[in-house]
């Protein structure tokens, strides 16, 4: 059995412990061959597939280290007209491809469900730092991401307290406030603001105002998604053929403007942007990576071809990746985080 591994979207820490976990499991078994597919889709676009021959050598002294050792494209897309998808089914066809284990998310997931047109067949295992797959309640990555802004915000605390100013913190999570939620709730936020709340802004002044008598300074932590009521998205940057051809970004910096004329405090924004995808990944993404491989080469040789590994009610388990494919996770609105929050004296941006 020749089975492809691919890592594709936005880099992730954990990463290389799901290839190790993928590939050992499947060498163990004895009876596979893995090839590693480089820079995601990406590999299997072009006039010759790019792959690499994974031993088990090959992957040992990985399992700590962040990032991916066979590369990832967020912007490759398969699908995007008939030529690519025909040429990415000659190159399957070459490489003689039983499966692919495509390590990803929602997008990934999306292109994976696509090319069984073409008749590969793939198995996901879900990766992001903004935990936004429907269907599994924790992927890895997110354990990780939520420290590193965790760390972040402590340390913003600490010079807000210093120079007595309102710093507003970015994070990225696009429409899901997941990591945002979270890492505000470790972090000791005074604000969170989340995608799936469009925020007040005279209820964020209110919050400042009342803190500059008190504290003399306010933490707010922003999704890169959230915005202010009857105002639109403040999209970064456009990507044509992308899945994802929608990049949010400046949404810290878009408050700042819209609170400081209204505030004595003076008001700095931080967007913390790709520190929350580095680093190696804390020991529960490791586990948790670890264990999503594993399962993804169980799928493999029993033949549950198509399905995405995932975590549900605490077990490991899967789903068809069809009902994961074009959805997406977000923090429901009747989630005990955000009663929570409220309780504790978060403002959550509401009238």
């Amino acid at each position: 059995m020749r089975v492809g591994v691919l890592t594709g979207g936005g880099d992730c820490p954990g990463l290389n412990a799901v290839i190790r976990a993928v590939t050992k499991s499947l060498i163990n078994h004895g009876q596979c061959e893995v090839l590693g597919i480089a820079d995601g889709f990406e590999g299997l676009m072009g006039a010759q597939p790019r792959v690499k021959s994974l031993s088990w050598d090959e992957v040992s002294g990985i399992l700590h280290i962040g990032g991916t050792i066979l590369g990832t494209s967020n912007s490759a897309n398969p699908l995007r007209d008939a030529a690519t998808l025909e040429q990415v089914g000659r190159n399957v066809q070459q490489l003689g491809l039983d499966v692919v284990v495509a390590i990803g998310g929602d997008g990934t997931m999306s292109l994976a469900h696509g090319l069984a047109q073409v008749g590969l067949q793939c198995v996901g295992v879900p990766k992001t730092i903004d935990n936004d797959i429907a269907s599994c309640e924790r992927s890895f990555g997110f354990d990780t991401a939520v420290a590193t802004v965790t760390e972040s915000l402590r340390r913003i605390e600490s010079t807000a307290m210093s120079h007595h100013r309102v710093m507003i913190v970015e994070t990225m999570g696009r429409h899901a406030g997941w990591l945002a939620l979270e890492s505000g709730i470790a972090g000791a936020a005074d604000i969170i603001l989340l995608p799936e709340i469009d925020y007040d802004l005279k209820s964020i002044i209110k919050v400042c105002k009342d803190r500059e008598e008190r504290q003399r300074y306010t933490i707010i932590c922003i999704g890169e998604g959230a915005k202010e009521s009857g105002q639109s998205l403040t999209v970064r940057e456009r990507i044509e053929h992308s899945p994802d051809p929608v990049r949010l970004g400046g949404v810290g910096h878009v408050l700042r403007e819209r609170l400081q004329p209204h505030l004595k405090s003076e008001v700095r924004t931080t967007v913390l942007g790709h520190v929350q995808r580095g680093g190696d990944p804390t020991p529960y993404d490791r586990v948790l990576a670890t264990q999503f491989g594993h399962h993804a080469a169980q799928l493999v040789l029993s033949g549950q071809l198509g399905h995405m590994v995932t975590l549900q009610y605490g077990r490991i388990g899967s789903v068809a990746i069809a009902d994961v494919a074009n959805t997406q996770r977000t923090v429901p609105l009747d989630s005990p985080l955000l009663s929570m929050a409220r309780d504790i004296g978060i403002c959550l941006g509401e009238v």
